[in-house]
């Protein structure tokens, strides 16, 4: 693999971590802000909502360069971000920060995974996009963890200040070690724009927004369900979100090995297992070695779908694929947003801790019939394309005189 896509996994690394860190610092920074715990809560919501709104807007406004270059002023925004939430005086400022990072997370995806498949040959193109994650993944395994680590003793500053030091290795490997890859030539946002009238891009990012968002329907609220309903103490959760973050830096590597040889294979086999391990999750949270296992696996499975996905948006929305793979990353934070409202909804109704995790088996489950469709549409639009060019071209029949 190129070295290109050890800078763009570093990139990648920081931004995980940034992204997932403030959930375990929470309570210090509300502290030290002297605000509640549902307020420090915006911190990750406003992050979400930047995440959606920013992938498309910052795509966009990057059409008239070149991707590296691109790639070098979202560090800069990440770098920039981070700083600012690092030294905010106030709360208000570090929510400001927070957007400003969260800005260049969908963008840095999209136009990376794009960089990512141009770099490598066509048949190990999803293989390239898993190396590029790879470096979200190790983030919740080992960024989130030692962050979270780091903010409790040294402080919260303290953390974001190192994850800006992060973006700074970022923006230099991108600078020295991916290369200017040529812009496409008549390639520009109304083109852009038009992939997402293709039904199968459309199809796909609907298969992200249900697929992955069952994972966190489960994810969200593993700490209430792992330590009131399988018993662990609270200061178990963190080890069980590192295997958590082990099984998606696994399920990442699989998913893109084997998508590169079947594509949709792959799909049908991670998002069926999706579904069900879902749904036994119901009854293994009620046993410590059960739940850890499971817990596991539905980071693998879950992760499983990233890099085919992704490659499925590529390769759908043809010539003009960098918006329609921005938009795809929104979609993942869009199936986190919808599933933890959804989550929130069942515990509240009172079916339990464990009740999220029948809504993420449905969400996966949905997410595996749009695939089945998705499939079926895409054959149909092949037979009918073999038919036309195998049509015989009728004569036009002489005219006597």
């Amino acid at each position: 693999m190129p070295l290109a896509l050890l800078a763009l996994a570093i990139g990648a690394f920081g931004i995980g971590t940034t992204e997932f860190v403030i959930m375990g610092l929470l309570p210090e920074v509300a502290s030290d802000f002297g605000v509640s715990i549902p307020t420090a809560g915006l911190l990750v919501t406003g992050y979400a909502l930047g995440v959606m709104f920013g992938a498309p807007l910052m795509t966009a406004l990057g059409t008239r360069i070149s991707r590296k270059r691109m790639l070098m002023l979202l560090m800069g925004l990440f770098i920039a971000g981070n700083l600012l939430s690092a030294l905010a005086p106030v709360f208000s400022v570090m929510l400001i920060g927070r957007v400003v990072a969260s800005l260049a997370h969908g963008a840095f995806f999209g136009i990376g995974s794009v960089v990512a498949a141009e770099l490598v040959a066509p048949e190990k193109r999803a293989g390239a996009i898993a190396m590029m994650f790879t470096g979200l993944t190790v983030a919740n395994v080992v960024g989130v963890p030692l962050g979270t680590l780091v903010g409790q003793s040294a402080g919260w500053r303290v953390t974001f200040g190192v994850v800006a030091g992060l973006g700074v290795v970022g923006l230099v490997g991108i600078a020295r070690l991916v290369p200017e890859l040529p812009r496409p030539q008549g390639v520009h946002l109304r083109h852009e724009m038009a992939a997402l009238k293709n039904a199968q891009v459309l199809l796909a990012m609907a298969m992200t927004v249900l697929g992955f968002g069952g994972v966190f329907a489960a994810v969200t609220y593993i700490a209430p369900m792992m330590t009131r309903v399988a018993g662990f103490s609270e200061g178990s959760v963190t080890w069980l979100l590192v295997l958590f973050g082990l099984g998606m830096v696994a399920g990442n590597l699989v998913g893109g090995k084997f998508a590169d040889r079947a594509l949709m294979p792959m799909l049908y086999v991670s998002l069926s297992a999706l579904a069900v391990v879902l749904a036994l999750f119901t009854l293994t949270a009620h046993d410590k070695v059960a739940a850890a296992v499971t817990i596991v696996l539905i980071g693998a499975l879950g992760f499983a779908t990233v890099p085919p996905l992704q490659k499925r948006v590529l390769d759908q929305a043809h010539g003009a694929p960098t918006l329609a793979s921005a938009l795809n990353i929104g979609a993942f934070n869009l199936g986190n947003a919808l599933s933890a409202w959804l989550g929130g909804i069942v515990i509240a109704a009172g079916f339990g801790y464990t009740a999220p995790n029948w809504v993420g088996a449905v969400l996966a489950a949905g997410a595996l019939v749009l695939a089945i469709l998705s499939a079926a549409l895409e054959r149909r639009d092949s037979t009918a394309g073999t038919s036309l060019a195998a049509a015989p071209v009728e004569q036009p029949t002489p005219v006597r005189h």
